[in-house]
């Protein structure tokens, strides 16, 4: 969590008050603060579960590449189409219509509070370190501590928080300088001959393929890596509009250095079987197995912090979006509700409910952290991949660009971004595919009330074709999840 995390929370309205603006350094914070969160503290063994070092190694270069495809769009889309604020959401709507824009906010609305449910989960994984009776944060005492948790930053996030700038400061160093201190002690005490230990993974028949292996680590860099569109969610918040491209870039290369170190690292520590049976935060019992105890426990107490920051930053990223898709008729007008203090408190209320109703189905359910993550980040492929395939557009058409201006590297990097998101779109697997669509379709209510509020054609025949596709893809998951066919909580 960072500085400019609080810094986008409207300030109070007062006449001589000029709007906060975000700069670079600012910018460029939001950006790693909102990438890294709980994710990169169980590394080890979310990777290490389903695949051996070669595929690992595999997956870190096809997400380095697919990752850096969206980077240079989001760079790209920034500076060609400055009028288009809020990232994704608004690319999506620019390039394919309001049915498809209204779809990309709703999924990254959906992967956001989601995600948030994830990080409660972890935070009371993490802390069943000292109280066992938290044990994977999906118990009772648990879902409870996460809900006080939740509407703590709930009143927070009302009440402005305007002057944090040293919880800011301690949160950011409890965030990254563990993970900087894990590097260095596991490169001092990496061991070749452990890393290399079935290094294919072919040995361990449960691995399955290079393939199936490669496959099962798409969806966890994706999970470390959502975020990186974080400068471009807030682009009319820039103070110049050049610095959301730069904070993008300076962002993705900094925490793909850290998640690649810490994830093959490890590798050389523990070998596959002993990494994929670590309890999540699997930082821990790695860093533990080379000082002792008091590795894990730093890096327990570290996790917390992290990610009740980055819960309070991802809390803000999900109001955000359906806040200014309201403003625009692309959702229904009363997301877009204000408090006296300029908070988006109707969109904030409804996103906090649903992760309360989420946290009380993983009691039920026993989800775990990394189904959870799972679904939040198969949710949010849609926008990933109209904010591609957009850029691509703009290349092929010259859409803002100048006359003789070259286009390939845009058009490559737009194709790029789409494929890879395609890529994974098929690497998910049905299972949470499936439960994406049930939590897509209701979507459906939303845009047909937001049309109608704004007295507009609801569907164009091939919208309306695409939405009754979802519908039937959701009955279709309904009936498998009730049936017990799938089970991806």
């Amino acid at each position: 969590m960072t500085t400019a995390d609080f810094n986008i929370i409207p300030i109070p309205k007062v006449a001589t008050a000029a709007p906060t603006k975000l700069r670079l350094g600012s910018l460029t914070a939001l950006v790693i603060g909102s990438m890294v969160g709980s994710g990169v503290f169980s590394l080890p063994q979310n990777m290490a579960a389903g695949a051996g070092p070669l595929s690992i190694l595999i997956g870190w270069a096809i997400t380095a590449v697919g990752m850096l495809a969206l980077v240079f769009v989001y760079q790209s889309l920034a500076t060609r189409k400055p009028e288009l604020d809020a990232g994704p959401y608004a690319y999506a709507k620019a390039g394919f219509g309001p049915f498809i824009g209204f779809n990309s906010a709703w999924g990254y609305w959906i992967s956001a509070w989601v995600g948030n449910v994830s990080y409660a989960v972890i935070v009371f994984s993490a802390l069943s370190y000292f109280f066992p009776a938290f044990g994977d944060g999906n118990t009772w005492q648990a879902v409870l501590g996460a809900s006080i948790l939740l509407w703590l930053i709930h009143v927070l996030v009302l009440a402005g928080i305007r002057q944090a700038a040293v919880v800011n400061l301690i949160v950011t160093v409890a965030k990254i300088a563990p993970i900087v201190l894990f590097v260095g002690v596991v490169a001092v005490a990496f061991k070749l001959q452990v890393w290399s230990l079935d290094f294919t993974g072919l040995g361990n028949a449960s691995l399955g393929s290079i393939t199936a292996q490669v496959k099962s680590t798409m969806l966890v860099t994706l999970w470390v890596f959502i975020g990186i569109e974080g400068a471009s969610v807030f682009s009319g918040r820039a103070e110049r509009r050049k610095d959301i491209a730069t904070a993008t870039v300076l962002g993705f290369f900094t925490c793909l250095a850290l998640y690649a170190l810490v994830s093959l690292l490890s590798l050389g520590i523990l070998s596959q079987p002993e990494l994929a049976a670590l309890k999540n935060p699997s930082m821990a019992g790695v860093l533990e197995a080379v000082v002792g105890p008091w590795g894990a426990i730093l890096i327990n107490i570290a996790l917390v912090v992290s990610v009740i920051g980055a819960f309070l930053s991802w809390t803000l990223l999900a109001a955000e979006i359906p806040h200014v898709a309201a403003k625009d008729g692309t959702m229904p007008k009363f997301f877009g509700w204000e408090s006296d203090r300029g908070v988006p408190s109707t969109s904030l209320l409804i996103t906090n409910l649903l992760v309360q109703a989420f946290l009380v189905i993983t009691l039920f359910a026993q989800s775990t952290y990394q189904a959870l993550f799972y679904i939040a980040s198969a949710a949010i492929l849609v926008p990933y991949i109209f904010s591609g395939a957009y850029a691509a557009k703009l290349a092929l058409t010259g859409e803002s660009y100048e006359s003789g201006e070259q286009r390939f590297g845009p058009l490559f990097a737009g194709l790029l971004a789409t494929v890879y998101g395609l890529w994974l779109v098929y690497a998910a697997g049905p299972a949470y595919l499936f439960m994406c669509a049930i939590l897509y379709a209701p979507g459906i209510i939303f845009y047909i009330w937001a049309r109608r509020e704004t007295n507009q054609r609801v569907f164009h025949p091939a919208e309306a074709a695409l939405a009754g596709t979802l519908i039937a893809v959701a009955i279709l998951a309904v009936y498998e999840m009730w049936t017990g066919a799938i089970s991806p909580l």
